[in-house]
């Protein structure tokens, strides 16, 4: 298991796809390749996240990723996706996760019934106890229907497996109060077009999307974005990171990654569909100036 330190060096933490067949079955051998890019580049991995629609695969599918995985025995570090409404189920996947070689756990805001101040604060608690690795707490108020409350962290402040924070609302507001609300946490941008603008108030880093189909491009704009190099981002990174939310997540990133080879299907897992987003070409267009750009980054 990873110190705080390790998990902390990580400027990119890929919140990794699950590639499926064209039967729906988790395609165990493309799964590999995007996690030994991932290894590679050195980024970070967040397993069975919101872009792996962790809550629409089975929870057999979800046990077997996991066994798969952490038997790679991958050169970095890995955390597992915790999300859901009911409390008592994610203490039992947090349990199954103990079994098995991850450096941390993401706890996302309970979805759909909104808690408020109190309900949030032990949520997150009771999970965190739960666990005996570090945790990152997730505000993601798009998929869960409440914002994360700041007082949570201000509440939560001195726990032991307090880690860090990904603030994925969209908001640079939203992101000072929780910066205000404990000065001293880890907080890394949930949004990819959003890092440079959060930099400035101390961001560390990036939990990404993009990085699913550029594990090293998006390495090197994490690490510009540190440096706050902003001429040599913008504005190809806001269009690329932009260019993956033109329909629902993982819809597009999963569209380009099977016309670049990296998996053999766009198929979604129900609800979702992949015939909800056909048009690649504009993703093509973006994907050749990427890798046109970290070329010349490459040579700078």
């Amino acid at each position: 298991m990873k110190t705080i330190k390790e998990l902390n060096s990580h400027v990119v933490w890929t919140a990794v796809v699950t590639p499926l067949t064209t039967e729906g079955k988790v395609d165990f051998a493309s799964l590999e390749f995007l996690l030994k890019k991932q290894e590679e580049a050195g980024n970070g991995i967040v397993l069975l996240g919101s872009t792996a629609e962790a809550l629409n695969l089975s929870q057999n599918d979800k046990n077997e990723i996991v066994k798969f995985a952490t038997k790679l025995n991958l050169k970095t570090s890995i955390i597992l996706g915790i999300g859901g409404h009911q409390l008592e189920d994610q203490k039992a996947w947090m349990k199954f996760g103990e079994e098995h070689k991850f450096d941390g756990y993401l706890l996302v805001t309970p979805l759909y019934s909104k808690p408020g101040l109190v309900g949030q604060t032990k949520w997150f608690e009771s999970l965190m106890n739960t666990s005996t690795r570090p945790c990152m707490l997730y505000n993601v108020p798009g998929r869960s229907a409440v914002p994360m409350h700041p007082g949570v962290l201000t509440n939560l402040k001195g726990h032991k497996n307090l880690w860090s924070l990904k603030e994925a609302s969209g908001s640079i507001e939203k992101y000072s109060q929780f910066r205000q609300a404990l000065p001293e946490l880890t907080i890394y941008s949930g949004d990819d077009a959003l890092l440079p603008f959060f930099v400035p108030m101390g961001c560390t880093g990036v939990v990404s999307v993009a990085g699913n189909c550029w594990p090293q491009e998006t390495k090197r704009y994490a690490e510009l974005s540190l440096q706050q190099k902003f001429d040599r981002i913008f504005p190809l990174w806001e269009k690329a990171s932009n260019s993956l939310f033109l329909a629902s997540n993982p819809l597009p990133v999963k569209a380009l990654l099977a016309k670049k080879g990296w998996i053999k299907t766009a198929v979604m897992q129900a609800p979702l569909h992949h015939d909800d987003f056909k048009d690649v070409q504009k993703l093509v267009e973006i994907n050749a100036e990427v890798e046109a750009w970290f070329t010349k980054e490459k040579n700078v």
